[in-house]
């Protein structure tokens, strides 16, 4: 069955190896059920509001099969919000879930629709944790299992143990992992984000970049 794992919340902490000077990277796991709002999970917050966070990027979720396979390559256990994501699955294999589908986890409802793409703050987070941390952008990259954002699309509430239902699934098939790929390593699949209803519009914008007739 697919669940959740953990759910995992923070806020901004001020740091000096943070781009700018602080961070909510470090989460804390919570017990009992947690608020889902639009921007995100009661008690949860982002340091850069420029580039995280919003309605496209309320809820990070990530694997516990991807954070187990990351700590048998990089010798050393990883528990649950390590990697900074809010959900930590279980059963679901959150990079091949087709973009806009619905999620209903507890009384939430939630549709993967960005992808988090590494930066600086994640490899200095990791090396902070005694792991290996060199090439970090890169490894993680290539691996193309970057785990989705979503978009609430029903406030309620969750908690650990909450089955995650997928209610629907749209036809077009584009997958978190081919968004991934189209925004970073294969930018000739960036026309295949086109056809997917409901993405940030910066995605869009990057489409029209490549194609200016492309009509979106």
């Amino acid at each position: 069955m697919a669940h959740v794992v953990s759910v995992n919340v923070g806020t901004p902490v001020p740091v000096d190896w943070a781009r700018f000077g602080s961070t909510a990277i470090r989460k804390r796991a919570v017990d009992g059920p947690v608020a889902v709002r639009r921007l995100g999970l009661a008690g949860d917050r982002v340091a850069d509001t420029r580039y995280h966070g919003g309605v496209f990027q309320a809820v990070y979720a990530f694997a516990e099969e991807d954070l187990a396979r990351w700590a048998e390559r990089l010798g050393s256990p990883l528990g649950p919000g390590l990697f900074g994501e809010n959900l930590t699955t279980a059963g679901l294999d959150v990079n091949e879930a087709v973009l806009g589908e619905c999620w209903r986890i507890g009384t939430s409802v939630v549709s993967p629709v960005d992808v988090r793409i590494p930066c600086n703050v994640f490899k200095a987070w990791l090396g902070l944790n005694d792991l290996d941390n060199r090439a970090w952008v890169r490894r993680f990259t290539e691996d193309a299992r970057p785990g989705p954002y979503l978009r609430v699309l029903q406030e309620g509430h969750l908690k650990v143990g909450d089955e995650i239902v997928v209610e629907d699934r749209p036809a077009h098939g584009v997958t978190v992992s081919t968004m991934f790929r189209a925004m970073t390593t294969e930018p000739d699949l960036l026309p295949l984000l086109v056809d997917v209803p409901g993405l940030a519009r910066h995605v869009y914008e990057r489409v029209r970049r490549l194609r200016p007739r492309a009509q979106v």
